[in-house]
């Protein structure tokens, strides 16, 4: 009973050690290498600024999409090998997916769709007039007010009348 619980015990260290052990080393093996591209907001409509945050980038470097131009990555101080780069979305963008490439100290890693593009809304004056109200409106509206005076007066009087009786 002892030796099997003692097997038991090892066995699960081993198991332990062995799950942890690639992560350790992932960790410290991505000098210089960038990796985990994060797009915010992953919606966005043209002409939006869009943040782009890259991990194994310590030193800077550039970012590009057929989205927006060619932008720079600057470090982020006290993170983790992280840098980040705010983009302008063009205005002629199309509505998609678009990926981005990013390059950090020689080394290329590009995310396909990363993000997307949505399609602006184009406002216009939405039935408003520059020049002020024309003479046609100004005869309509004199119209109806001087019906809704002559009303009420006309139901003011036959309201007066009926007390009389």
């Amino acid at each position: 009973m002892r030796k099997s619980r003692a097997l038991a015990a090892a066995g699960a260290a081993v198991a332990v050690l062995g799950l942890a052990a690639p992560t350790a080393t992932a960790g410290g093996d991505h000098h210089d290498t960038p990796s985990n591209i994060v797009a915010l907001p992953s919606v966005i409509a043209r002409g939006g600024r869009l943040t782009v945050t890259v991990d194994g980038c310590p030193q800077g470097g550039t970012m590009t999409s057929d989205a927006f131009r060619t932008t720079h990555l600057t470090p982020v101080r006290g993170a983790n090998e992280t840098s980040r780069g705010t983009a302008t979305v063009d205005e002629d963008a199309r509505p998609g997916s678009y990926d981005i490439t990013v390059n950090c100290s020689g080394r290329r890693l590009t995310r396909p769709a990363a993000f997307t593009v949505i399609g602006g809304v184009r406002g216009g004056l939405g039935g408003s007039s520059t020049s002020g109200a024309t003479p046609a409106d100004m005869a309509i509206g004199g119209g109806l007010v001087t019906a809704g005076i002559a009303g009420g007066g006309l139901f003011w009087m036959r309201r007066r009348s009926e007390r009389r009786i």
